[in-house]
């Protein structure tokens, strides 16, 4: 980190405008609290999070937001726009998902512990921390009536958790309306104050399904067994060797299959994920994967009644890392060392996967407070003390409109195969 980027978050810290903000985050801490219990009672289970979606539009009409909208994909959209920005020049998205883990019919009431400043409630951490989180700094940034040299995008997506298969980011990145736009992205997750993921975990989901004519277990003995002649490839892949460095890991999270005991099956199927640092690592393990599969069954499917195989792709994130070097980075090292805080970085499967990806500087980071018992009915958050991450997560994204050019060309970099220096 160079002594002017530390200057920069200096000059930036002791700004009348960035202390009426930090005010804001100080004697607003209730409400924000108050939002956060808004957002948990509004049910988001994944492909249907649109009443909270809808809700937080309304919330971002009301803090005076401009360009609001909710995308093809069902991102609730809002800018804090910059006034002298060209028609296409480079946006700072920051965001926080709607989705959570759990299905329709979870009571999602939140439960206020008497004895402490715990909320009990599902998806009360993961996300509705980074929700809350969201609006504290759209309302801090327009209290202090902020004009930044870049706009904002603020959005509450759609699709982070399982099978959304980060469809909201998707969508914003490589389909929507700001598309080759974002120079930077910041998505909100969760609780903590040092912790940041730079790195992204990759996954491959498969939904791989055996089908046959099925029948009697004695009159059509004999006849090929889906359940049997799946079970025999997830023994074999089971055996595969994975790699080590980078960690590859391979599971089977679920089989389903047949009607009865003496009931040949007429299909199964079973749901196969692998984990990697290395996107590369898991398309070579999810080759190896299909071949097994067709192998298996290849002796069944020139029958008069033949055995067929269908394998289909659930989930695809990307893994992906953020360089050392990146602006980003480096402007989130200088407002740590501000503010006296460490900068913990992890990996992690989050919404920053698909920017990183596609080479745009992008983190994900906590919100404050800590939560526990995450994707569970007893998932519990204390917001406590959250407000020194808030300032942190301000002052990174203060500081990113100011490098937004500079931010972009890091993304331009890697499309062409380049490598820049950078200085901001």
């Amino acid at each position: 980190m160079s002594a002017s980027t530390y200057q920069r978050i200096t000059r930036l810290a002791t700004m009348t405008a960035v202390h009426r903000a930090f005010y804001w985050l100080h004697l607003h801490q209730l409400q924000v609290r108050r939002w956060l219990l808004e957002a948990v009672r509004i049910p988001a289970p994944p492909f249907a999070e649109q009443e909270r979606a809808a809700w937080f539009l309304e919330r971002f009409r009301q803090l005076g937001l401009t360009h609001l909208h909710i995308d093809a994909e069902g991102n609730a959209l809002g800018e804090l726009t910059c006034e002298d920005a060209e028609p296409d020049s480079p946006v700072i998205l920051i965001s926080a998902h709607l989705d959570t883990v759990f299905p329709p019919g979870t009571d999602c009431e939140p439960v206020e512990d008497a004895d402490s400043s715990r909320i009990l409630g599902p998806g009360v951490c993961d996300n509705a921390a980074g929700l809350s989180a969201l609006l504290a700094l759209a309302a801090a940034l327009q209290f202090a009536r902020i004009h930044t040299p870049a706009t904002i995008l603020f959005a509450a997506n759609v699709g982070e958790e399982g099978e959304g298969d980060l469809r909201g980011m998707r969508h914003l990145f490589t389909r929507g309306a700001y598309r080759g736009r974002i120079a930077a992205a910041i998505a909100l997750e969760g609780s903590g104050t040092t912790a940041v993921v730079t790195s992204g975990l990759g996954s491959m989901r498969f939904r791989v399904t055996v089908t046959g004519p099925g029948g009697h277990s004695w009159s059509d003995a004999g006849a090929p067994n889906p359940i049997l002649l799946l079970s025999t490839a997830l023994s074999s892949i089971a055996e595969l060797p994975l790699s080590v460095e980078p960690l590859t890991t391979l599971n089977v999270g679920y089989i389903s299959g047949g009607t009865s005991v003496n009931s040949i099956p007429s299909s199964a199927t079973a749901l196969i994920e692998l984990r990697s640092t290395s996107s590369p690592h898991m398309q070579e393990t999810a080759a190896r994967i299909r071949c097994i599969l067709e192998e298996t069954v290849a002796p069944y499917t020139g029958l008069s009644a033949p055995i067929i195989l269908h394998i289909e792709a659930i989930g695809d994130r990307p893994a992906a890392a953020l360089p050392k070097q990146s602006g980003l980075l480096t402007m989130l090292h200088a407002v740590d060392r501000h503010l006296n805080l460490s900068t913990e970085q992890r990996l992690g499967s989050t919404d920053a996967n698909l920017p990183l990806s596609l080479g745009i500087p992008a983190i994900a980071i906590g919100t404050g407070g800590i939560g526990g018992s995450i994707h569970t009915l007893d998932e519990w958050y204390d917001p406590s003390g959250r407000e020194i991450a808030l300032r942190r997560i301000l002052l990174l994204l203060l500081a990113c409109t100011q490098i937004a050019p500079q931010l972009s060309l890091e993304a331009a970099a890697h499309d062409s195969g380049a490598a820049i220096q950078t200085t901001p």
